[in-house]
């Protein structure tokens, strides 16, 4: 039978996506200044430098979409172990969920990680 989270584990998994979106959105924040720095430098001109950026946060919103989009209480606990297996989320943050919650996201990262 599937693990189903409680309420309150449902609360706790939306914190733990929720500090890993923030850190997604600076990473791709990151990503457009390291773009804009080449620019200021000299390193690329206003058209290249352009549509780097654009290049860049077009393909980190595709990725943004695939992962939270349609996101459904069913779904949190694979965002999560997605998260962790991507380095957003450590496994260390985890410590609020329950030991049932935290075992589920271990297996799908032993999935992700093979």
């Amino acid at each position: 039978m599937p693990y189903e989270l409680s309420k309150y584990q449902k609360k706790i998994a939306r914190q733990i996506i929720e500090i890993g979106l923030q850190r997604e959105y600076q990473n791709g924040i990151e990503k457009a200044e390291a773009v804009i720095e080449k620019w200021k430098s000299g390193k690329l001109d206003n058209r290249d430098a352009y549509l780097s950026i654009y290049k860049k946060l077009t393909s980190h919103d595709k990725h943004l979409a695939r992962r939270y989009d349609n996101m459904s209480g069913s779904k949190y606990l694979m965002i999560i172990s997605e998260q962790v297996a991507d380095g957003i989320v450590s496994f260390d943050e985890l410590g609020e969920l329950d030991d049932q919650a935290r075992q589920v996201i271990q297996n799908w990262l032993d999935v992700i990680e093979s």
